[in-house]
This record gives C-alpha cells, sequence and structure tokens, in this order.
C-alpha cells in the first residue's frame, strides 16, 4: 500500500497538480472575465479563448517543470507541441460539449449554489475529468521519449 501511494504521489504528481492548479487559475480567471464582461452568452467563446491562453502555459511547464522533457530540438518540439495540443484539443471538445449539454439542454445558468453560478459550476465538475485524463495522455505519450 505505501508503495502504491508513493508511486502516484511523487514530485511529478506534485509538479503536475501545482502547474495544473496554476493552468486552471489563469483558464477560470479568463473564463469568469469574458462572462462577466459580455454575459453568460459567451460563455462558449470565453472558453475557447481560456483554453488558448492555458494550454500555452500548461505547454511550458508541462515539459520543463512536470515531466522534465530536456531536448529543445525542433523536430521534439513539433511531436511534443502537436500531441500536446491535439490530447487537449479532444479534452477540449468534451469540455465544450459538456458545457454546451449543461447550458442548453439542462439549462444550469438559472442554478446557483453557494453564489457561484451553474455555468461556472458546470466548468468547474467537467474540469476534473479532463485533469485526469490530460494528465495520462502526458505521462504515458507526449512526454515519455526523454524518461529512458
Amino acid at each position: 500500500m505505501k508503495n502504491i501511494f508513493k508511486r502516484i504521489f511523487n514530485r511529478e504528481t506534485g509538479m503536475y497538480l501545482l502547474f495544473g492548479i496554476l493552468t486552471t487559475v489563469i483558464n477560470y480567471f479568463l473564463f469568469w472575465a469574458i462572462i462577466t464582461e459580455f454575459g453568460e452568452g459567451t460563455a462558449l467563446l470565453a472558453n475557447v479563448v481560456a483554453f488558448i491562453a492555458s494550454v500555452a502555459f500548461a505547454y511550458i511547464t508541462n515539459k520543463i517543470f512536470v515531466f522534465q522533457s530536456k531536448s529543445w530540438e525542433k523536430e521534439v518540439l513539433i511531436k511534443e507541441i502537436c500531441s500536446f495540443s491535439g490530447a487537449r484539443i479532444l479534452s477540449f471538445a468534451f469540455e465544450e460539449a459538456g458545457l454546451l449539454l449543461c447550458i442548453h439542454w439542462l439549462k444550469v445558468g438559472r442554478l446557483e449554489f453557494w453564489g457561484i453560478g451553474g455555468v461556472m459550476l458546470a466548468k468547474i465538475l467537467l474540469s476534473f475529468v479532463v485533469v485526469l485524463v490530460n494528465y495520462v495522455l502526458s505521462k504515458f505519450l507526449i512526454f515519455k521519449s526523454d524518461k529512458k
């Protein structure tokens, strides 16, 4: 049991959690700022803007600090950026579809919990799944080449 705990909670997962929190703060702040300024009708567009900014930040921090990918060769960067962005686009599509479902079919915009609007709550819940999927994809598919 202790071995399993050490394998799950180590430097890498700690760094992923730290930079994941910072990435999430960037994402949520931009999302919140846009829907606050332009209304909840812009939630899907706000999510796109927040996604682009947070993925750029996440790639850099994941490469350098989390998975310590050492190579800066052009071919490696192209492969990493394409696979990282591709994986994030898939998880983003899941999040956008989830928001679309929550906003238009479940009508979460009329809900509020502890002063947090239903749209923001839907984004928060969807984020938990997205973070887990992104970690698995990054660890086993994207930044694996330098770890031999």
